[in-house]
């Protein structure tokens, strides 16, 4: 069972995820660049993790800095939001 989730993403996307694991009673952790360090995302969840820089290629695609973070946070699992690291890329 899950019982804390890491959103490996940002912005609306984790906001819906965030609020269907609090229906779910699973906590929740954000993570976040610089830039985005007072977005809503990161006031709505339960515990969230700062990812040193602004560019997503320096952050939120970096694989070692979310499996870093997830660690940190305790998460059980992470969710790779939509976009990022869902998307198959070249």
């Amino acid at each position: 069972m899950i019982r804390r989730l890491m959103v490996a993403n940002r912005g609306e996307i984790a906001r819906r995820i965030f609020a269907t694991c609090r229906s779910m009673g699973i906590e929740t952790v954000a993570v976040y660049s610089d830039a985005d360090e007072n977005s809503p995302h990161v006031a709505e969840a339960d515990y969230a993790v700062h990812l040193p820089g602004n560019a997503p290629t320096a952050t939120y695609l970096r694989a070692d800095l979310l499996i870093n973070a997830a660690r940190k946070a305790g998460a059980d699992a992470v969710h790779p939001g939509y976009g990022f690291l869902s998307e198959r890329r070249p």
